[in-house]
Order: structure tokens, then sequence, then C-alpha cells
């Protein structure tokens, strides 16, 4: 239990669902001290439907594979995704083992995704050995995205294994969040109203770049153009990410940018960095081909069973995916060369950024797995 609305509303539906509820809250890093408040706002959810409360401390785990991880990524030159390694490591790694570990069947929490359960056909193999990349359980979970697509979350929860799966509630699912509001209102829940947390959630109000700033030193460096013009200067290329546009320094440089008296261009995004160089390129205009990409490989991937069997078969298979949060979904083909597994995309897209995830869907909604993108 975060504090919030949704995983209030989980706890509760649970309840009402005749489980043996107990809340937790995970106290992990926080910079703004929002955190006190929110165990706060949990422990009283917590009272008012009835269930025992309980506070696990995570922060140092947190900071060694969640803060460390991000960190290292941008020191790297790539965008790390903080929020799909949080659940990786911390909800549904270490969150989840101690919670089985004290004897709970489940773990539940207030994610936007739906989870279903089906015979699982891939448990053997056709010689009646248990391949080492699949469960050996009967049952098979699925995750599918949630009914409310603007709130989906399966993005972030692409890394989720069979094994963790089985003990996983999702039960907001198939609510939209007007009706979690409006559930949690009607229940007196004093979270009813409280506001969606936004961006990465160690950070609260910081912003991310002053965050890095302490963390990785700053150096200036050359903003160039995609044909060599240098029209501006930078604090360092591993604070900028593929498709950034704002805090792009390009005033000192007007000339360059053909600026004269009130005409303008028209903005520019961030399309390469060399952080060995320390140069950062840019290309103007929010539809120029230097922002598209054909394809993407992956440094890490997870596939469901339904993936994995036909792709050892056939070598290529049609998916559908989206290469960042809340993109809609684009059809594609996963290919497996050699070693190598590429995800070529039917149509261009752009923003892709090495270190973001790329995350496959089937037609109906259904996760099918995901990998690390690297170009």
């Amino acid at each position: 239990m975060s504090g919030g609305v949704d995983s209030s509303v989980a706890a509760l539906l649970l309840k009402r669902q005749k489980y043996n509820v107990t809340g937790v809250f995970m106290r992990c890093y926080n910079l703004d001290g929002c955190a006190e408040r929110d165990a706060r706002d949990a422990q009283r959810v917590a009272a008012k439907i009835g269930i025992p409360f309980y506070v696990w401390d995570f922060e140092r785990e947190y900071k060694k594979r969640v803060v460390k991880y991000m960190v290292d990524g941008y020191r790297k030159g790539i965008t790390p995704n903080p929020d799909v390694m949080c659940n990786k490591e911390i909800k549904f790694g270490l969150f989840l083992k101690k919670a089985l570990s004290l004897g709970a069947d489940y773990v539940a929490t207030g994610h936007y995704v739906r989870i279903t359960r089906s015979p699982n056909k891939f448990a053997k193999s056709v010689s009646g050995a248990t391949p080492k990349s699949y469960p050996s359980q009967t049952c098979l979970a699925s995750l599918y995205v949630a009914r409310d697509a603007k709130k989906d979350q399966s993005y972030f929860l692409w890394t989720l294994t069979q094994e963790q799966l089985q003990h996983c509630l999702f039960p907001i699912g198939g609510y939209t969040k007007p009706q979690v509001r409006a559930i949690a209102k009607k229940a007196g829940l004093g979270t009813a109203e409280k506001k969606d947390s936004q961006g990465i959630c160690f950070l609260g109000d910081i912003s991310l770049f002053d965050f890095l700033k302490k963390k990785i030193k700053a150096k200036k460096g050359a903003i160039l153009t995609t044909d060599g013009i240098e029209i501006g200067e930078h604090e360092g290329a591993w604070f900028y990410t593929i498709g950034q546009r704002h805090g792009l320094n390009l005033n000192q440089k007007q000339g360059a940018l053909n600026i004269h008296g009130n005409v303008k261009t028209k903005p520019h995004y961030v399309v390469a960095k060399d952080v060995k160089e320390n140069i950062i390129v840019v290309a103007e205009g929010e539809e120029n081909a230097a922002l598209f990409q054909k394809n993407v490989k992956f440094t890490a991937t997870l596939f469901s069973p339904a993936v994995a069997e036909p792709l050892r078969k056939k070598k290529t298979l049609s998916v559908f995916a989206r290469v960042r949060y809340r993109q809609p979904l684009f059809p594609a083909k996963l290919k497996k060369n050699g070693k190598n597994i590429v995800l070529e995309f039917r149509k261009p897209q752009k923003f892709v950024a090495p270190g973001q995830s790329a995350v496959l869907y089937s037609k109906t909604g259904e996760v099918l797995g995901g990998g690390v993108i690297r170009l």
C-alpha cells in the first residue's frame, strides 16, 4: 500500500472478496520527505477497512538495485527505466519473496493491468521433458493491458516471470480511474481525492537533471546539427536522452540557427549523443527523419511461453509493440538471427532511446514479453 488511491482500493476490493488481507507499506529511497505522509495515509486506509498494517524497509536495497542502476545507466549514455527495475527487483522481487516466506499466497498491488490464468500447454515439450525456459506449473498466468488505456501500466511489468506472476493479483485492472476514485469515495477512504504521483517516484518535486548533477560531474560540450554545425552548448551528454526537446541551450548560436527578428526555427530534438566525445546531435522538427528508427536490438529479454516456442521454431513472429510508455501499439516483427533478437517495425518509430524498454503484445492486448533497447 503506497498511500495512494489505487492501492487503497485494491486492498478494499480484496477484503470484500473475502481474502485475508494484510497491508504493507514499502519504505524505499525518497528525497522530498513524502514517504512519511504516504505511510500515514496507507495506515489510515488499513485501519478504515480493518486490516493489519506493516512497514517494511527496503531503502538500502532500493538504493543499490534501482537508484544506482539509474545513475550508472545515465553515466554510460543510455536512458534507463527505474520503474521497470523497481518492479523487477523490489516490488515483485524482494517484497514478493519476503511475503511468501511469511506465509502469503499472493501479493497484490494497485497497478492498472489485468491477469488471467489458464491451462499451461507449454508446461511440457513433446518429449515429455520440461524445458528450462518454461514454468512447470499447470496454470499459465498471462498479463493483459488494463481496461483504462490511459492508466495502463503493463509497459512497466514485462520483466515478471511465470514464477512471480503465479503469486500476483491486480484487483483494479478491470476498472477505470474515475471508477476507482468513486469506490474510494463511497467507502470513505481518505485517499479518494489524493493526486497521482508524477515522474520518478523517489525524486518527488526534485528534477531528474538536478538529481543527476549531484551524482555525475557536469562537463560542457557542443550541440551539433545533423550536418555537423555547432549551434549550442550542453552540460554533459550523459544528462540528455533521445527525443529530448527541453533544456537545450541553443540561443548562443542564433546565427547558425538562422533566427532573424521574429522568425524562429522549429523545436530541436536530441537524435544522437556521444558520451566519449561529449557531443549531442539535434535535429529540427518533430517529423525529422533523423528522429526515426526502423528496428532495435535487445540487451536483455524475457518472453512469455506464447512467444518463446514459436520464435524458436519460426525465427520470425508478428507482434504489436511500444517503445515508450503510453505510446499507441504498432505492428512489428520479432526476428531471431543467431544469438541476436531484433524487433523490426512496420513503420519507423521516433524517440527510440537505448536503455528504455520495448514491450511486446498480442492483438488482444496480452503482454508477450520485452527487452532493453540497444540500437
